[in-house]
C-alpha cells in the first residue's frame, strides 16, 4: 500500500499526494488529467514502484484531497507552480508523466517557468495542437453534471459508459466512489466545478495558447529526453495531431497504444506501464543520477 502524502503548493494550498516505493529510490512524478486523481496512477505507480522507482501520484489543486481554491484559480500556471513547489522537497530532479492537464502543467513547467527541475518527461495523450472536436467532448462530458451531481452510481457509470464507447462498462460501480464525493444521497465529481466554469473561476486559458506551448516544449526537449504516449483511438490526439509534433520535434520518442483512448492508462494500463518503464529505464534516455 502506499504511504500518504501532503505537499504545500502556491497559496499554501494542500496537495494531496501517494507515495509508492522507497523515497531513496530515484522519483517518477505522476501528474493526472483535467476531472481526475492520483488512483488513476494506482496500477502504473506501483509496478514502477516494483523495478525500484519512487512513484509519487499527486491531486491536482481542487480535485482529489487536495484543497480547492478559494478564488477559483486553475489557471495552468497555478498548477505548474504548485508542481514546483512539490519537486523542490524532492531529493533529485524526477521524470514527470502526465496525462492531459498534467502533461501541458509539465510543458509549461519545464519548458518556460523552470527548465532543468526535471531529468525526463512522458507526455500521455497531449500535445500543443490539439484536435478541437475532442477537447470540446471532453469538456461537454466534464460540465454537463458539475453542479448537478447524479442520484446514483449506476447513473455515474452510464456517463462514463456512454463517454468511452470503446471501454466495456464497469460492473464495479463501488470503484467510482474514488472519483466522486458524496452529499445529501448525491455523488459529486471529485474536482471544483470552478475549474470549468468561466464565470467563477480562472480557467486554464493558457492551453489555447498553442504557440506559447510550443515554444515551451521547444526548450523542454532541448533539455530533457521526451516520450509521448498516444491512445490509439484517441480524438484529442489524432494520428496527424500526434505525427505532426514528431516531425516538428524528431528527438521526441513515441508509443502508439492500441485498444486506448485519450484516457490511455485507464484504457491499456499494461502497455502504457510498458512503455513508462521502457522509456525510464533505458540507459541511454534517462540515466539515474
Amino acid at each position: 500500500m502506499p504511504e500518504t502524502l501532503q505537499f504545500e503548493g502556491r497559496d499554501g494550498l494542500r496537495l494531496g499526494g501517494d507515495r509508492w516505493g522507497d523515497r531513496a529510490d530515484p522519483p517518477i512524478v505522476f501528474l493526472h488529467g483535467g476531472g481526475q486523481t492520483r488512483h488513476s496512477w494506482g496500477g502504473a505507480a506501483a509496478s514502477v514502484a516494483s523495478r525500484g522507482w519512487q512513484a509519487l501520484t499527486l491531486d491536482a489543486r481542487g480535485h482529489g484531497e487536495s484543497d480547492w481554491s478559494d478564488t477559483g484559480d486553475y489557471r495552468l500556471v497555478s498548477f505548474a507552480d504548485d508542481l514546483r513547489f512539490v519537486l523542490a522537497q524532492l531529493d533529485e530532479p524526477p521524470v514527470l508523466v502526465g496525462a492531459s492537464l498534467g502533461g501541458l502543467t509539465s510543458m509549461l513547467l519545464t519548458g518556460e517557468l523552470a527548465p532543468g527541475i526535471a531529468r525526463g518527461v512522458v507526455l500521455v495523450d497531449i500535445v500543443p495542437d490539439m484536435e478541437q472536436v475532442g477537447a470540446e467532448r471532453i469538456r461537454a462530458f466534464m460540465v454537463e453534471r458539475s453542479y448537478e451531481g447524479f442520484d446514483s452510481l449506476e447513473e455515474v457509470a452510464d456517463m462514463v459508459a456512454a463517454y468511452n464507447p470503446h471501454r466495456a462498462r464497469t460492473n464495479d460501480i463501488e470503484g467510482l466512489r474514488k472519483n466522486l464525493r458524496e452529499r445529501d444521497g448525491r455523488f459529486y465529481w471529485h474536482w471544483d466545478p470552478k475549474f470549468m466554469d468561466p464565470d467563477a473561476g480562472m480557467m486554464p486559458t493558457e492551453i489555447s495558447d498553442t504557440d506559447r506551448l510550443h515554444a515551451a516544449v521547444e526548450r523542454m526537449v532541448a533539455d530533457v529526453p521526451v516520450l509521448l504516449v498516444r491512445g490509439r483511438v484517441s480524438d484529442l490526439v489524432s494520428e496527424e495531431k500526434a505525427a505532426e509534433f514528431i516531425a516538428r520535434f524528431p528527438t521526441v520518442g513515441f508509443v502508439d497504444v492500441s485498444g486506448a483512448g485519450h484516457m490511455v492508462a485507464g484504457d491499456r494500463n499494461d502497455a502504457f506501464t510498458a512503455a513508462i518503464i521502457d522509456f525510464i529505464e533505458a540507459k541511454d534516455e534517462v540515466p539515474r543520477a
